[in-house]
C-alpha cells in the first residue's frame, strides 16, 4: 500500500491523490487502506516514515551508516558515512518530500512536512554534536548553524536539483562530503 501511496502521491499530488485511487492501485479495498492508515495525511506520514526506516524498517541506531558514523576515524568519514545513508533516504523520500512541500496549503500536508523537518533537524543535531565533540566544527560555527547548514545541503532540493542536472547518485555523494567537510570541519581534510 506504502508503495502504490508513494506513486499516486507522485502522479496526483497530495491534494488530487484519492484514497480510492491509492487503494486500487494497491489492488486492496479502501476499507482496507482506512483500517490501516485512518486518514489521508497519515498516510502521507507513513510514506515518509518508510522513506527514512528504509525497506528492512531498521531504527536509527541499528542503521549501518549510523554505525559507521559511531566508529569514523575522522570527521570526513563521518561525514561520508552520513551522506551515504542520507543520500539513500533521500532516494526514497525526495519526490514524496516535494509532493508535501508542494502542498504546504493544506494544513494536514504542512504538518507532516514540520513533523518531518523537526525530526532531521534533532536527528542532524545530534549527529553534528557527535562529530564536534569528536572531531571539532570549524571556528566560529556553532552547533545550530551547523545543522541549518546540514539541513540545506543535506535536504530533498538540493539533491533533487542535481539528480535533475544529470549527475549521478556517485558524484552527488562524493560533492556532498566534501562540500560538508570544507563547511563544517576544523580539519576538513581528515
Amino acid at each position: 500500500m506504502l508503495g502504490a501511496a508513494i506513486e499516486v502521491f507522485a502522479e496526483e499530488g497530495y491534494v488530487g491523490a484519492r484514497m480510492v485511487d491509492i487503494a486500487a492501485r494497491a489492488g486492496v479495498a479502501v476499507q482496507t487502506l482506512y483500517f490501516v492508515f485512518h486518514t489521508k495525511p497519515e498516510l502521507l506520514q507513513a510514506c515518509f516514515d518508510f522513506a527514512v526506516l528504509g525497506p528492512d524498517r531498521l531504527i536509527p541506531p541499528e542503521q549501518p551508516p549510523l554505525r559507521e558514523i559511531a566508529t569514523a576515524g575522522s570527521g570526513r568519514a563521518a561525514l561520508r558515512a552520513f551522506v551515504a545513508g542520507n543520500t539513500a533516504i533521500l532516494e526514497r523520500v525526495a519526490t514524496t518530500d516535494e509532493v508535501a512541500r508542494a502542498a504546504l496549503h493544506e494544513p494536514e500536508s504542512a504538518a507532516v512536512v514540520a513533523s518531518s523537518q523537526r525530526l532531521r533537524r534533532d536527528g542532524y543535531r545530534d549527529l553534528l554534536a557527535t562529530i564536534a565533540e569528536r572531531f571539532a566544527l570549524r571556528d566560529g560555527l556553532d552547533l545550530d548553524e551547523a545543522t541549518d547548514l546540514l539541513l540545506m545541503f543535506g535536504s530533498s532540493a538540493t539533491y533533487l536539483a542535481m539528480m535533475r542536472a544529470g549527475w549521478s547518485g556517485e558524484r552527488f555523494e562524493a560533492w556532498l562530503t566534501d562540500t560538508l567537510a570544507r563547511t563544517l570541519l576544523a580539519r576538513p581534510g581528515r
